[in-house]
């Protein structure tokens, strides 16, 4: 009588099979869709249209503004500039300050991402630990019918009781080899990710803090401007008349020292 696939590689196992290897198994193959979709570069890191578009609202708005404008964001550089802004509050702090508090933020969610990863590395662990207890259950069996019958046991129980443990072997190891790969696999992709998102977070707010910067000092020269009777100019103009200004001034210096 022939024997199907689910027979020998399903119910031969028997329950640490159905009640604990395969619910792994299944634990596994939802963890790797849930991190596939979690852990894409699309995601978790922004377009370049982006981090224009990041630059462009924190000209429109501000510093202070900038946190509600990107709160909806998901991915690691966005939720990194919103969590660096919102705790710098209105303190003011240093560029290097920002970019630290950048960089932090950056690690809390990617270590977050890693817990995740860690539950296929956790089941990886495991699952050949389950599929020696198997083995060492099913020989346990087969060595006690032997000596029940004498020496000579029934044939199919005896079989029955090999295949527990290499079943379970056999599953443990189906279970065990995946996990560790997509383990590591999604730890690798997590860290890059990482490493890329605080370059890019440092970078946009070096940006960030010098077009704040100027536009501090435009509005004072406009605002004197304005006290003076002058018309209001366009940010365009400002802008020249604060470089105008500098330039000036460093000639200034330069005829002193000489």
């Amino acid at each position: 009588m022939s024997r199907t696939f689910f027979a020998d590689f399903f119910l031969a196992g028997g329950p640490i099979v159905w009640f604990v290897l395969l619910p792994m198994s299944v634990i596994t193959i939802y963890l790797a869709m849930e991190l596939m979709f979690l852990i894409r570069r699309k995601r978790q890191l922004p377009a370049a249209s982006k981090s224009q578009e990041i630059l462009t609202m924190a000209g429109s708005y501000g510093l202070g503004g900038l946190p509600s404008r990107l709160g909806v964001a998901k991915d690691l550089v966005s939720r990194a500039l919103v969590s660096a802004l919102s705790r710098a509050g209105r303190t003011h702090p240093s560029a290097g300050l920002l970019r630290q508090m950048a960089e932090e933020s950056v690690q809390e969610q990617c270590f977050v991402l890693m817990r995740k990863a860690d539950w296929c590395g956790l089941i990886g662990s495991v699952a050949p630990m389950v599929g020696l207890f198997g083995t060492v259950y099913g020989m346990i069996r087969a060595f006690n019918i032997l000596g029940i019958s004498g020496g000579q046991p029934p044939p199919g129980q005896l079989a029955e009781s090999i295949s527990i443990a290499l079943v379970t072997t056999f599953w443990g190891l189906l279970v065990a080899i995946p996990a560790l790969f997509l383990a590591g696999f999604f730890r690798t992709r997590i860290e890059g990710f990482a490493c890329e998102a605080a370059v890019e977070a440092e970078a946009l707010l070096e940006r960030i803090t010098e077009a704040a910067a100027l536009g501090t000092k435009a509005g004072q020269v406009e605002s004197v401007h304005l006290a003076d009777g002058g018309r209001s100019e366009k940010p365009a103009a400002v802008r020249e008349v604060v470089l105008d200004k500098r330039a000036a001034t460093a000639e200034r210096q330069a005829g002193i020292q000489r």
